[in-house]
């Protein structure tokens, strides 16, 4: 059983200093099916092996209400066809309950949606702090080519994670490479529409 306890956490290190963190989970490739827009270029991907998209490092603490949860996440760089590599996105299952991210490394973007339809993307860089509102959806998408993008979040214990409405949907926005600039376009699972750049 995990007891109640403070703890100190050094952030600030190389995602090797991963002594400090209770579990890890890699996220593969296969792990994201059905989530790119493009199947043709996900299965050319696919037959060339079955790369680690993303890893969470977590802090284990009791779920429960008054605990919060922390930890790392780490997406690698990659693409898809043109979209790039990015984690499987979620809502909480307590969908009142939030969640901050801060950017320690890397750049990218947080894909947000809500149940009402309104959406929003905030951009990631080191030092930037993206604040996921109470019922909103979640996605981290590394738009590097080269770096992996590190964040650091908090949330509540007791949130839970449905993933389930998201491998069902998708989001309602997709980042993509257009000739070497991170672009926000529709997904053709929702509807056809207009462009704006990060």
């Amino acid at each position: 059983m995990i007891q109640p306890r403070p703890f100190s956490l050094d952030i600030g290190s190389a995602p090797e200093s991963a002594a400090q963190f209770d579990h890890r989970l890699e996220r593969r490739l296969s792990s994201l099916r059905g989530q790119f827009s493009d199947a043709q270029a996900f299965a050319e991907k696919m037959a060339q092996g079955d790369p680690v998209a993303y890893e969470v490092l977590e802090i284990l603490r009791p779920e429960e209400q008054g605990e919060l949860l922390s930890g790392l996440s780490i997406v690698h760089p990659g693409k898809v066809g043109r979209e790039y590599f990015m984690t499987k996105g979620h809502f909480h299952s307590v969908r009142a309950t939030a969640e901050i991210y801060y950017c320690l490394r890397g750049q990218g973007c947080m894909v947000m949606e809500n149940e009402s339809g309104d959406w929003d993307v905030q951009q990631f860089l080191p030092g930037r702090v993206v604040y996921v509102a109470p019922g909103w959806a979640h996605r981290s998408v590394n738009t590097s080519p080269t770096e992996s993008l590190m964040t650091f979040f908090v949330y509540p214990a007791h949130a839970g994670h449905d993933y389930a409405t998201i491998e069902r949907n998708g989001f309602r926005k997709l980042v993509v490479d257009d000739n070497g600039s991170p672009t926000i376009i529709d997904n053709p699972r929702w509807s056809a529409g207009a462009r704006t750049h990060v």
